[in-house]
């Protein structure tokens, strides 16, 4: 950040008064900038056997699988972030059931929740920011092609918990990827 959101002069990086962290302050007006990290939420929906995946038709992880999941808006619930996303990347409506999976990602300053759901109805279509949407069993699971480390992570919660017969609420935290890797 180089100017103020609010006046439009300079900043500067430096721990403001009362704080233990280096923040990027305005050299003019005093307003503190506060980053946080950025929340992606989704839905790993079901029908039958099956769960809807989508390959992506964007970077990062062009033409690999995920599941629908994107960032939350402003003025949102993560629930309504989880419906908003689905619809948008795989054109399906789901009943959303509780959340799965809660995943920190301190070394990109992110969080990722991804909720249980219920296809309601397996007419959908991939919106713009996928290349192809569809129902998938276990067996069927592309690993080697799976976008994020949070979505491999999740999966292999879903089904092992699917084979339990149980569902619980998994969490981890997801330390520095190997450098040249996904994982």
């Amino acid at each position: 950040m180089n100017f103020c959101s609010h006046c439009g002069a300079p900043v500067s990086l430096k721990v403001p008064p009362g704080d233990n962290l280096p923040r990027h302050v305005c050299n003019q007006c005093g307003t503190i900038h506060y980053q946080n990290p950025k929340v992606v939420v989704g839905a790993i929906a079901e029908w039958g056997d099956k769960i809807l995946m989508c390959r992506r038709a964007i970077e990062p992880r062009y033409g690999c699988w995920t599941l629908p999941a994107g960032f939350m808006e402003n003025n949102e619930t993560t629930g309504e972030a989880a419906l908003r996303e689905t619809l948008e990347e795989a054109g399906a409506k789901i009943a959303l059931a509780e959340m799965f999976t809660f995943v920190d990602l301190p070394h990109i300053s992110q969080i990722h929740i991804i909720y249980r759901a219920r296809l309601l109805d397996p007419d959908f279509s991939p919106g713009e920011e996928s290349l192809e949407a569809s129902l998938i069993t276990e067996d069927d699971i592309p690993w080697d092609e799976i976008a994020f480390r949070s979505i491999d992570y999740t999966l292999k919660c879903y089904f092992e918990d699917r084979r339990r017969g149980r569902f619980d609420l998994h969490a981890t935290t997801l330390a520095i990827p190997i450098p040249g890797t996904y994982r």
